[in-house]
């Protein structure tokens, strides 16, 4: 179990801690090493990482070929770079790996929220739903523009504590349920910016 406190600590302040805490425990992993790679509708199994060196290179060896999560946020851990010699121990590192992805999905729960037109239940879950496929509507949400100063609805805490996601292994899905199109190159949340220097490994639009 992560530290509901480290968390809230790490945690971008434009989020509200229930808020933070509800999206840890249904999207996220108790570990800070934790790398989860899907290609297409399939898991890869991986090797549990034991340090922060063996986890960067797990990511490096399939950023650009697969969908590659990390961290206590999940975190998508291709998005916004060109290069693998860009990544950043930051992924990895437990408080900066919450900071970022809290500050992410606070982008994606807005831009749900906006679709709904006001702040209802209904938003978060859709706004869950679309950081594990990465799309909402049809738009990739990770690189979308942030829609700004939108009123959140803070979801109901069905039980306390932040514990990892049972079903955080799941295919990605839409907000309707359906498969989330396989993305390649710039449609990828997860390789967004990859177009020449991975071109060898990953196709690229």
């Amino acid at each position: 179990m992560v530290d509901a406190a480290f968390i809230l600590k790490c945690a971008d302040p434009g989020l509200k801690p229930a808020i933070v805490e509800k999206f840890i425990a249904q999207a996220g992993s108790s570990d800070p090493l934790t790398v989860t790679v899907r290609s297409g509708n399939s898991v890869i199994l991986m090797p549990q990482a034991k340090t922060p060196d063996e986890a960067m290179a797990l990511i490096g060896e399939y950023v650009g070929q697969a969908i590659v999560r990390v961290g206590i946020t999940q975190y998508p851990a291709g998005l916004g770079i060109k290069d693998v010699s860009e990544l950043k121990p930051d992924l990895v590192d437990a408080c900066k790996n919450i900071r970022m992805g809290t500050a992410l999905f606070g982008k994606v729960y807005r831009i749900v929220t906006k679709w709904y037109g006001n702040a209802v239940d209904e938003a978060f879950e859709d706004a869950i739903i679309s950081w594990k496929s990465g799309y909402f509507e049809g738009t990739a949400v990770f690189r979308a523009p942030d829609p700004g100063d939108v009123k959140l609805a803070e979801p109901k805490q069905e039980e306390p504590g932040i514990e990892p996601d049972a079903h955080a292994g799941v295919k990605p899905r839409d907000q309707e349920g359906r498969d989330a199109p396989k993305a390649d190159g710039a449609s990828d949340p997860n390789r967004a910016g990859i177009r020449v220097d991975l071109s060898g490994i990953g196709g690229s639009r």
